[in-house]
């Protein structure tokens, strides 16, 4: 049986995430890794998830351990619209503008899903969030990307491809601008209030629908917290996703869609062909922590963790690229540092010298569908103890070195 023959377009289009390959590095305890985005698990609040666990097992069984609604728990999404709320003053939601997916990956596929044909045309930033890339790539080629300035997209550029769009008589084929406008992964920017409102008055204009991903807001260690595009523009215009991997746990695997009932109502129909459910145990779980503790005062002490250790990180490439001119954002949140060298460098080639010094970063092509941003990688600080960071800055800064010898 021949299996090229007979694979689908789509499966011959989907490559492995660069992210997924380095994995394998990760269990060689030689190896630092600044490469994932996975939290710290000192972060998790693991025994009271474990006392949860154990009550809604033994005294929930007959909804824990049973099917749920593709929808998503009813008591977890009432939780979560009081999140909302607090978190961003979202009001006039109920549960049927909220579905509940597994984890915020399956949020983004679900949005490809329901939105993109084969010759739908959708905006991404330049870099991009490769999860954000590897689920729209599958649907639609079409991408149109903005660049990232130090303030968010290019709402100059953005504009002038919108009109493109219309002057061909294209407009209707754009289906989404997909932005994470805070604490930007993999770019650790946030955009300005300014630019917000202006996104907000181009989709006005042009009639498209914008897609929020909000993974990292809740992770913010200085500066004034900006609303939402969501609380600002509303559900009519607006599509939130959200997870509560990097605020509490990944290993539940909990997400979120939050939008109009229309279209939460179609997601949710796209769901049902997936996964019929998302698991009943860890929402149920996620839902009873959230009745009985204050999450955002369980984060103050993540929130100090990932400061501490972005700064650290911050201050090693002061110490240890000093040789080179190299570019960056000080993230006010997030857990990732974008850096920027010289435009001779190639980062990926680097990474081979990176491996010899057991060092690994992500290459910044790997957020660029179009193999752009050579000289650009990111540097992941959530995950590494603080030694580590300390120690994999001097490993990066001999990478560096050796590598511009030679460039």
């Amino acid at each position: 049986m021949n299996f090229e023959e007979r694979q689908s377009k789509r499966a011959k289009s989907v490559k492995s995430s660069m992210i997924r390959e380095l994995l394998k590095y990760v269990s060689d305890p030689t190896f630092i890794s600044f490469g994932g985005g996975a939290p710290d698990p000192d972060t998790f609040p693991r025994n009271e998830m474990a006392e949860i666990a154990k009550e809604v097992i033994e005294k929930e069984y007959r909804f824990t351990l049973q099917y749920g609604l593709t929808e998503g728990d009813p008591i977890l999404r009432e939780e979560f619209i009081k999140l909302l709320n607090r978190r961003y003053g979202i009001e006039g939601l109920d549960v049927e503008n909220v579905v509940i997916t597994v984890g915020s990956q399956q949020a983004l596929d679900l949005i490809g899903k329901v939105f993109l044909d084969e010759d739908s045309v959708y905006f991404i930033s330049a870099p991009a969030y490769v999860g954000a890339l590897s689920a729209f790539l599958t649907y639609s080629k079409n991408y149109i990307t903005i660049p990232l300035e130090d303030d968010g997209l290019s709402m100059d550029i953005l504009e002038s491809k919108l009109k493109e769009l219309d002057e061909k008589g294209e407009l209707k084929k754009l289906k989404f601008v997909y932005t994470v406008p805070t604490f930007h992964n993999p770019a650790g920017v946030t955009m300005s209030l300014e630019k917000r409102k202006r996104l907000i008055e181009l989709s006005e204009r042009y009639d498209f629908i914008i897609v929020e991903d909000d993974p990292y807001s809740a992770l913010r260690y200085e500066g004034e917290d900006l609303p939402s595009i969501f609380k600002l523009a509303g559900k009519e215009r607006v599509i939130l996703l959200n997870t509560f991997s990097k605020i509490f746990s990944p290993g539940v695997r909990i997400g979120a869609v939050v939008g109009r009932k229309d279209i939460i109502l179609k997601v949710s129909q796209m769901k049902q062909g997936a996964d019929l459910c998302t698991p009943s145990l860890t929402q149920r779980l996620t839902a009873r922590y959230l009745q009985r503790y204050d999450i955002f005062e369980h984060l103050k002490k993540a929130i100090e963790v990932y400061r501490k250790k972005r700064d650290l990180m911050l201050k090693g490439i002061e110490e240890n690229m000093k040789d080179v001119d190299v570019k960056y954002v000080k993230p006010m949140g997030g857990l990732f540092i974008w850096v920027k060298f010289p435009d001779e460098f190639d980062t990926l080639e680097m990474l081979e010298i990176a491996k010899k010094n057991k060092i690994l970063y992500i290459p910044g092509s790997a957020f660029h569908p179009d193999g752009g941003g050579r000289n650009t990688l990111r540097l992941s600080f959530c995950l590494p103890p603080e030694e580590k960071i300390v120690e994999g800055m001097r490993r990066l800064g001999r990478t560096i070195r050796e590598y511009f010898k030679g460039v």
